[in-house]
């Protein structure tokens, strides 16, 4: 393993002398430098070799990047090369927004928790394609999925066409793509989970999905990004409408509004999605329950929580086919990838 995922923990003190905001972009603009050249390239490299499929798709390893760290895919090759079997960029809106008023990310080191009420900052469809179109990563043999969104001054009732037109530019340079209707941070956009919504909303999407497919040739697979907030009648309402509507997998989960695992301290009173080890046992719950009502007719991957090994394990046996890591890296560093596909691969053998 390289010297400088070694040095992480020399690494975080310093991005943590900085505001969430900043170190993430001094994170993003670094592994871009670094993957520059020949010498430094190699340094932050990590390749693992766990074959797993998800969706019809082979990934190299079931360890992914989730949606957030990389908004606009401008850092997907960096990002690769430190192992993900899979990256998954965005989310992205059709026209480029600002998100909500800073400061907008916390961080709870003593929970290795983040909040985040972040709010869709994005360039827009458009300019995340031509990001897409300048990486390598798709051609060495790399899974991206795209994970779209609407804009904040669509009303949900016209939300519909926003995911539309995301899906529709975005078809051709996506090996998946994820509709997000989970984020606590887009104003009333968690209604689409409900009962009056989804149904509808799917069966629109899929109609979409298939004239897309005709058009060019070629299936690309759909997740649907759910909450972890859900109650048990609501995770079997959405499992009735994703199997009834031929959804191709659910990533479980986005981050969560409930603040009981962090209700002593003072930054709970922040408004946001709650990301990092408090929410595990929330998203390893819902991994259990749609596990028991899907079976195996979907690709289930599991997002939320896993800090550790021991976490990856725990999502795997719960029935998650592949793990999505974020605010893990920013706590543990890439090292987390390795030790992640090993425990894994210690649970598949």
């Amino acid at each position: 393993m390289s010297i400088i995922f070694n040095t992480y923990p020399l690494v975080k003190k310093i991005l943590f002398q900085f505001n969430p905001e900043t170190a993430h972009h001094i994170t993003l603009f670094s592994l871009k430098q670094l993957y520059k050249y020949r010498f430094t390239r190699k340094l932050t490299h990590y390749s693992a070799y766990l074959p797993t499929k998800i969706m019809g798709l082979d990934i190299a390893n079931p360890i992914g990047l989730a949606a957030g760290l990389d908004k606009n895919g401008i850092c997907i090759d960096p990002l690769g090369n430190l192992g993900f079997g899979f990256i998954e960029i965005g989310t992205v809106t059709p026209y480029p927004q600002a998100g909500n008023k800073k400061p907008r990310l916390f961080r709870i080191p003593e929970k290795e928790a983040l909040i985040n009420r972040m709010g869709f900052n994005n360039l827009g469809i458009s300019e995340v394609i031509k990001n897409i179109e300048k990486s390598t990563w798709q051609k060495t043999n790399g899974v991206l999925g795209v994970n779209i969104g609407k804009n904040l001054d669509t009303s949900i009732d016209d939300a519909i066409s926003d995911y539309n037109i995301c899906l529709e530019h975005v078809y051709n340079y996506a090996d998946y793509i994820t509709i997000n209707i989970s984020s606590p941070n887009t104003k009333n956009l968690r209604s689409l989970q409900n009962k009056e919504h989804l149904d509808l909303f799917l069966r629109k999407i899929k109609e979409k999905h298939l004239q897309l497919a005709d058009l060019n040739a070629k299936y690309v697979p759909i997740a649907l990004k759910i909450s972890p907030d859900l109650t048990t009648e609501e995770i079997n309402t959405i499992c009735d409408f994703i199997l009834k509507n031929k959804i191709d997998g659910i990533i479980a989960t986005n981050t969560t509004i409930s603040r009981d695992m962090i209700k002593n301290l003072k930054i709970s009173k922040e408004n946001g999605g709650l990301s990092g080890s408090p929410l595990h046992e929330l998203s390893l719950q819902v991994i259990k329950k749609l596990k028991s009502l899907v079976g195996n007719e979907i690709t289930i991957i599991g997002s939320g929580g896993i800090i550790t090994p021991a976490q990856a394990r725990e999502t795997m046996l719960a029935g998650a086919n592949a793990l999505q890591l974020y605010t893990g890296l920013i706590y543990k560093g890439p090292n987390i990838i390795k030790e992640c596909i090993k425990t894994i691969n210690s649970v598949t053998s």
